[in-house]
């Protein structure tokens, strides 16, 4: 008896799921820790204009030149290579960091969140950084003043004060 080889196999998966999603179980996991791990751009800056004390302190971990373009109001400033032996100076153990840099093509955020973890400070790093603070229309502080950008409506919403998210 002769078999026909079987030439009619499943085609492969679409690239989206050429992998397949991770148990619901892993997902929540997964995605709880990244929620310990993160903040939003739009969750500080609400957190911070509600006034009074929002819980954490704002680190900005760029270099001077940077700081003096543009930085999150009421931020520390302390640039990632000084964390280790400026921390203790500028920050209290008790009060959890976010920490940001430039924006997502920026690891400095990540550094300096792990310097400050290695320290002992709890932290968490601003997802978009600077960057998405200000394409967020939120007002920042440059060696100039205060100003403000229009938010981009790629990133916020330009009607609606909430995303929704």
């Amino acid at each position: 008896m002769t078999t026909t080889p079987n030439t009619s196999a499943p085609a492969p998966a679409n690239p989206v799921l050429r992998v397949p999603p991770a148990s619901p179980a892993a997902a929540a996991a997964y995605f709880s820790a990244s929620l310990a791990f993160h903040a939003d751009v739009s969750d500080v800056a609400s957190a911070l204009a509600a006034g009074g004390d929002p819980g954490f302190v704002v680190l900005d971990s760029r270099s001077t030149e940077s700081w003096d373009q543009g930085h999150v109001p009421g931020a520390v400033h302390l640039p990632t290579a000084l964390v280790p032996q400026q921390a203790e100076r500028l920050l209290d153990r008790s009060v959890p960091v976010i920490t940001y840099c430039w924006g997502p093509g920026c690891n400095g955020a990540t550094r300096a969140a792990l310097a400050l973890a290695e320290l002992g400070y709890q932290v968490k790093e601003m997802l978009g950084g600077f960057e998405y603070w200000v394409r967020e229309g939120f007002a920042y502080e440059t060696w100039e003043g205060v100003r403000k950008s229009d938010a981009d409506p790629l990133t916020a919403p330009v009607v609606a004060g909430d995303c929704g998210c």
